[in-house]
């Protein structure tokens, strides 16, 4: 177990310290000062100033799909690369892509873990190689759960009004109905953050939960530019730099090149025929472009916009 620092005097010593923070110290995150139940004690790992910064969570399903793989960091790369700080909470699949894709755009993010931050206690073990890159990056982990705290079914949903409460807002990535993401959502509007959802197929179970929060009014978002304009910040140059988006652009190139070839409108099936690209991967595109207005759908065929 590592050694606790009793005090934030120590500010100046290793970033890899684990401090304790009270609620009664400056240190202290003011936005998670002003929900009805913020955690009197908070461990971090990390770079302690990173903790008032403005900040977005972004949270999802563990069972991410293409189109999820796709949609986190098409969205999260222009958040972070625009300034915003990135939350979440380290568990597979969206969280570690969102984590991950701001880390590549040269941003800031930060992990709220349901465990102990020291090495032995930090879940999931095999992220833990994320967590000190984290930390290396001018980013933190944190807790409310002191070193050698080994998770529990109900430290996880707990975590999660952390996870809002630092925040502005909240950005939902994939989510069935039963998706621990969505208490993350409801935290949010108990503390009057904001709350964004990226809407995916009528037919998957992962978007359900994300679907059905876009009814009751959570903001439909398909670009970061849709939360930027709330908080009123510019996209940034830098904007899809990353490599995740990257990646989504040459799909993407390859999709309008098979369009633009295409004599009229062309079936999903032609698409991955033509550009060689696994079917779930053009599948998952395909929505992303619809949604954005790049391309559209008559029946079954797809046609450039």
């Amino acid at each position: 177990m590592q050694k606790i620092a009793p005090a934030i005097s120590i500010i100046g010593m290793t970033k890899d310290v684990i401090r304790e923070i009270s609620i009664n110290q400056k240190e202290y995150p003011q936005l998670l000062k002003q929900i009805h139940d913020p955690p009197e004690i908070l461990y971090v790992r990390g770079n302690i100033n990173v903790l008032d910064t403005q900040a977005l969570a972004v949270v999802g399903t563990r069972k991410i799909s293409e189109y999820g793989k796709l949609a986190t960091p098409h969205i999260v790369s222009d958040l972070s690369a625009s300034g915003l700080t990135i939350i979440s909470g380290m568990a597979h699949g969206v969280d570690t892509l969102a984590h991950k894709a701001a880390l590549d755009a040269g941003g800031l993010t930060v992990a709220v873990l349901g465990t102990g931050i020291d090495d032995v206690t930090i879940y999931p073990a095999d992220n833990l190689g994320l967590a000190h890159r984290i930390i290396r990056s001018g980013g933190a982990i944190i807790s409310e759960y002191p070193p050698g705290t080994h998770g529990t079914p109900f430290s996880f949903p707990k975590r999660n009004r952390i996870i809002s409460g630092m925040s502005c807002g909240v950005v939902v990535i994939e989510a069935d109905e039963k998706s621990g993401s969505l208490i993350t959502a409801r935290c949010a509007l108990d503390q009057n953050r904001d709350v964004f959802a990226v809407p995916g197929s009528i037919f998957s179970k992962s978007s359900r939960g994300t679907n059905e929060i876009i009814k009751k009014g959570a903001k439909l978002i398909s670009l970061a530019e849709d939360i930027l304009e709330e908080y009123d910040i510019q996209i940034s140059a830098k904007g899809g730099s990353a490599s995740g988006g990257k990646a989504g652009d040459e799909i993407e190139e390859k999709i309008l090149a098979v369009l633009s070839e295409a004599d009229g409108q062309i079936t999903a099936d032609e698409i991955i025929r033509q550009s060689g690209v696994e079917a779930q991967t053009v599948n998952a595109k395909l929505v992303i472009m619809e949604i954005n207005k790049t391309i559209k759908k008559i029946g079954d065929k797809y046609v450039s916009v």
